[in-house]
């Protein structure tokens, strides 16, 4: 795990829900196949509708023009109320990690996509008691620093305080549940 997290914002709204992230028609994808990997990232958040895009000007695409389609120009999400909602969809965080993205800061998480997020080492989810859908836009540059716990944006200067990561914070470190649990010597490979 990273202690030092940096990248520009991607804003989204409360109630980000799995089929948002990624939709239902693109699961037939094989993430364990690198190519069709890629293809989870170029979806990823091709559900979120346009008003969820956390901007009074409209909706800002999360792949913008002139990329390369499949990994985003931005690494951190800052969502709202009850990211990941909907279904168990573990395909969720795996496409948001395709497409880049490095940690999501929420207000709370939807807990089966809290735990896929740990679990599988994808992405590290972050809560915060503040507000930050109203105070940081999309394309802000942003700075996490999990050893301090805080998130600075570094276009405004603003800085907040981050919940701590807690007892899941060795199972990001190790890369997820199974290389912890190899660490740890609960399982041998």
């Amino acid at each position: 795990m990273q202690n030092q997290i940096e990248g520009r914002a991607y804003v989204l709204g409360d109630n980000i829900d799995t089929d948002q992230i990624i939709p239902a028609q693109y699961l037939t994808y094989n993430p364990s196949i690198p190519e069709e990997y890629r293809m989870f990232g170029k979806y990823a958040l091709s559900g979120v509708p346009d008003d969820q895009a956390g901007l009074p000007k409209g909706h800002v695409p999360f792949h913008p023009p002139g990329g390369d389609g499949f990994v985003s120009a931005y690494s951190i999400i800052i969502g709202g109320k009850n990211f990941g909602c909907g279904s168990s969809r573990e395909h969720a965080p795996i496409a948001l990690a395709a497409a880049g993205i490095k940690a999501v800061v929420a207000e709370f998480y939807a807990r089966i996509f809290y735990r896929n997020s740990v679990n599988g080492g994808y992405l590290v989810p972050i809560e915060t008691q503040a507000r930050l859908v109203d105070q940081v836009c999309t394309g802000d540059e942003l700075a996490i620093d999990l050893t301090a716990g805080t998130l600075t944006n570094k276009t405004t200067g603003d800085t907040w305080q981050l919940l701590p990561l807690g007892e899941v914070a060795p199972i990001i470190e190790a890369g997820g549940l199974f290389p912890y649990a190899e660490k740890v010597g609960m399982l041998k490979r």
